[in-house]
């Protein structure tokens, strides 16, 4: 009986896991420019798994490197659920998005309120 499949699906589920706040703090504090920082560790990952004797570390330091490129779509559809309002917009980054969008006038109108606090 072997458990390198439940090994290496367990750190797939927990990467995956990791990966999804990963993406959401990277568009609000860097925006869709974070994609170069994703696609540069997705490629160190990868080359780094062709160097790995064990099955199972290189299973997981290529998972990981696959996940940051998969990242990088996400960063770009996280900047559309940011824009829909659905998650909160970096006030500091705010001219980076349309005015008319949702998250903009959520901002704008929790920046309005907070004034008369």
């Amino acid at each position: 009986m072997s458990v390198t499949g439940i090994i290496i699906g367990l750190a797939t589920f927990f990467t995956i896991g990791c990966f999804h706040p990963l993406v959401i703090k990277a568009e609000y504090y860097l925006g869709t420019k974070s994609w170069i920082g994703f696609a540069i560790v997705g490629v160190l990952a990868l080359v780094w798994s062709l160097f790995i004797d064990n099955i199972i570390g290189a299973s997981i330091i290529g998972v990981v490197g696959f996940s940051c490129f998969w990242s990088i779509l996400e960063v770009y559809q996280q900047k559309k659920r940011v824009e829909r309002g659905w998650f909160p917009m970096n006030q500091e980054r705010k001219d980076e998005y349309p005015a008319d969008c949702e998250g903009r006038k959520k901002l704008d109108k929790k920046l309005s309120d907070s004034q008369f606090i």
